[in-house]
């Protein structure tokens, strides 16, 4: 079995595992099984990648009985809608598109009374998509702090709970703002553990988190001094109490507020699983929860390779090996010619390739779900074990976080455009008869 035959087949895996995660077909299967006549109005919103698909499944559903909807999507995942509004705007780093989409969809879920449903559609990405920050922080400020907590690595959990607590509509205050209507949350959950109160921030969820966890957060990536005055302030008022906390379970805004997870890493996994034995691959999943530094995760995946191909432990070639969940990446010092460009899946195949160097018909892929890979046009990237030889700037492309250029020269970025869809990402080792 040749790699070239191996990279055709790691695609059509990773496409599977996208088709498992199609929130449309999620969405239809589940307002089908609702009774909907006892509501007079139904007012649709949401934030996410993968809004847009969401949005025209609600719309194919309900059509004419939504009274009105907003959802805010990334800038180019858009679709046709004809009683939905899509709002393109700003992510990783929210934008004023994002903020006024945000305002508008707290105004119309405010709209709503007893005996009206707020149907409320979140994907990965809502976070940012949904900055509306709590005065008097500016936009400006919260694009700071948010760039400050991707920069330091900070994972999805701590990023959401520090981002709770400085905004108006997340951390259970959209379900607040909505409240006596019911809520409806469909989720397409990216975070680790498929936790509704991570997902998006969860805007329509109880939140356990507090300020003092903020406070833990900041002080553990040394970030407090770095904060906007007014982030920082609003903080101190939060540990001392002289600012409500975000709504907590129990409280009774959240009585007809239902949060329902209807798509998942682990869903993308076992397509991706059931694809690779069709191909004749012993096939094995290691986890849809691995959370990490990206290229400790991709060494330890590696190192997983090379036992395949050197003792046929856990499993005998041909062998698939497949994971889930997302990593993190802690930008480096600069190095030569300066900070480079790439995402996570991306530095997890660049990580990899020294440590795969010679491995006969071994290929490693990573890929993210939405089709995006940070701030890049890239899905992820492949790699095999002649990948090093053919560029050896490995190290030092790592060492300035330059994935992106490494495997823009070979040829080896994976871009599939907007999926919308977004279950976060999938990795896959591919291990052929003869190695």
């Amino acid at each position: 079995m040749s790699v070239r035959i191996l990279r055709r087949q790691a695609l059509a895996i990773f496409r599977a595992a996208v088709a498992a995660a199609d929130p449309g077909d999620a969405v239809r299967r589940h307002l089908r099984r609702l009774d909907l006549t006892k509501f007079h109005n139904i007012y649709v919103v949401g934030a996410g990648k993968a809004g847009a698909s969401m949005a025209a499944a609600a719309e194919q559903v309900l059509g004419k009985r939504i009274t009105e909807g907003l959802v805010n999507v990334k800038y180019g995942h858009v679709a046709k809608l004809g009683h939905i509004e899509l709002n393109e705007c700003g992510h990783p780093l929210p934008d004023r598109r994002g903020v006024d989409g945000a305002n508008r969809i707290a105004e119309i879920a405010k709209k709503a009374g007893q005996g009206d449903l707020v149907l409320c559609l979140i994907s990965g990405g809502a976070s940012a998509l949904l900055p509306l920050p709590t005065k008097p922080i500016s936009l400006e400020e919260k694009q700071a702090t948010t760039q400050l907590l991707l920069d330091c690595g900070a994972d999805i959990h701590e990023f959401n709970t520090v981002r709770k607590h400085l905004s108006r509509i997340k951390g259970g205050q959209l379900a607040q703002v909505a409240w006596p209507a019911s809520v409806e949350a469909l989720l397409l959950s990216d975070v680790v553990g498929d936790d509704p109160g991570v997902i998006g921030s969860g805007p329509t969820a109880p939140d356990a988190s507090t300020f003092a966890d903020v406070a833990h957060i900041l002080d553990k990536y040394h970030l407090t001094r770095q904060l906007p005055a007014s982030v920082r302030r609003r903080i101190r008022q939060g540990v001392r109490g002289e600012i409500a906390e975000t709504p907590k379970p129990g409280d009774r805004i959240f009585r007809r507020v239902r949060n329902t997870i209807i798509g998942s890493n682990r869903i993308a996994l076992a397509a991706a699983a059931q694809r690779a034995r069709r191909f004749g691959f012993r096939t094995l999943v290691l986890s849809s929860e691995i959370q990490g530094e990206t290229r400790e995760i991709a060494r330890m995946h590696a190192a997983i390779a090379r036992e395949v191909v050197r003792s046929g432990q856990p499993i005998r070639a041909p062998a698939c090996v497949i994971s889930g969940g997302e990593t993190t990446v802690t930008l480096q010092g600069k190095g030569k010619g300066g900070r480079g460009k790439g995402g996570r899946n991306q530095e997890f195949v660049l990580a990899a390739v020294p440590d795969i160097s010679g491995l006969p018909n071994t290929v490693v892929f990573s890929a993210g779900t939405d089709g995006t890979d940070g701030p890049t046009d890239a899905a992820g990237a492949t790699a095999d074990g002649s990948t090093l030889t053919r560029n050896p700037d490995a190290a030092a492309c790592l060492q300035r976080n330059d994935s992106y250029h490494y495997f823009a020269a070979l040829g080896d970025l994976i871009k599939t455009g907007p999926t919308l869809t977004n279950v976060m990402d999938v990795r896959l080792i591919l291990i052929g008869a003869h190695a």
